[in-house]
């Protein structure tokens, strides 16, 4: 683990935060395989993620350090059909050269109990690529219990994908 992060701070996010969270989320998209995202969104279209989120009541955080946001975790409803109102999906991004610095887990922090206040019961962790063990133990270090793999679903640089599922119940 890093140093002291006695800067670092969280805060709730609004659509001013967009060039930042694009900036983050574009390695990410570029280079990695947690997302299955193949471009980039531009600015206008990471606005208006965090528009829709926020418009819903659902929380979207960004964490920062000496005034520069350093990452960023939201939660939205699982699935458009009403029956999943109380279910959300967790996404949580790290500026890629802080990664295993503890930012995630700072924001998982702050996450679980806005998801609670916004009516969530359960929450689900979709994480591509099943050898992405920082997002699993990070994931495994809040509670959250294995729910399944989808073997090979998603296609990226060249290869296959899993899908892991994780899920933490918010109601105890």
């Amino acid at each position: 683990m890093g140093g002291s992060f006695t800067s670092d701070s969280v805060r709730a996010a609004s659509r001013a935060d967009a060039a930042a969270c694009a900036e983050i989320y574009r390695p990410h998209v570029e280079h990695g395989t947690a997302t299955f995202e193949t471009e980039a969104p531009d600015v206008g279209e990471m606005e208006a993620r965090i528009g829709r989120c926020l418009e819903r009541g659902w929380p979207w955080l960004v964490a920062e350090r000496d005034g520069e946001m350093i990452g960023y975790a939201y939660c939205t409803q699982f699935r458009d059909r009403a029956a999943y109102r109380h279910t959300a999906e967790n996404s949580v991004y790290v500026r890629s050269e802080l990664a295993g610095q503890g930012v995630g887990r700072l924001l998982m922090q702050a996450l679980l109990p806005e998801a609670r206040a916004s009516g969530f019961q359960q929450l689900i962790a979709v994480i591509g690529d099943s050898g992405n063990a920082g997002s699993i133990g990070l994931h495994r270090a809040f509670g959250f219990r294995d729910a399944g793999v989808m073997t090979e679903v998603g296609c990226k640089f060249g290869r296959w994908i899993d899908v892991v599922f994780m899920q933490l119940e918010l109601r105890r």
